[in-house]
């Protein structure tokens, strides 16, 4: 089986699109390559998010924020997930395009956060479980 190639995209490349690229590590268990990128990216990974995950075992801390120009070397991609960023997300060359209207969790308290995190966790694993 080939590998799933997933790409995640929202605005800033901090919070969702970062927490989806672990996870889909995570639950790929090595049958995943996953990206992310932002449209305008911070810069940064929020130290919520890093929060976030560690307390699932994943460091985050090791992600980058990246542009959407640094990960189109690796299209095309099975599938291109983008977090509600409606217009403000491009189009990359992808089997699927996905849109998930996924709250921006960066302003939350750490229990609201967690929640948004877990949801993410969710559909990463309803979603390899179509693509595969």
């Amino acid at each position: 089986m080939k590998k799933l190639k997933l790409l995640f995209v929202c605005i800033e490349n901090s919070n969702r699109s970062q927490m989806s690229q672990a996870f889909a590590k995570i639950l790929g268990a090595g049958n995943v390559e996953a990206y992310s990128a932002g449209s305008k990216p911070s810069g940064i990974v929020n130290p919520k998010a890093i929060a976030a995950m560690k307390e699932l075992g994943y460091d985050l801390s090791k992600h980058d924020s990246k542009s959407l120009d640094e990960v189109k070397v690796f299209a095309p991609f099975d599938a291109v997930v983008t977090m509600g960023c409606g217009d403000a997300c491009p189009w990359m060359p992808a089997k699927k395009f996905v849109d998930w209207e996924i709250p921006d969790p960066k302003n939350l308290e750490p229990e609201a956060f967690n929640k948004v995190r877990d949801l993410i966790k969710e559909k990463i694993a309803s979603l390899i479980k179509d693509l595969t």
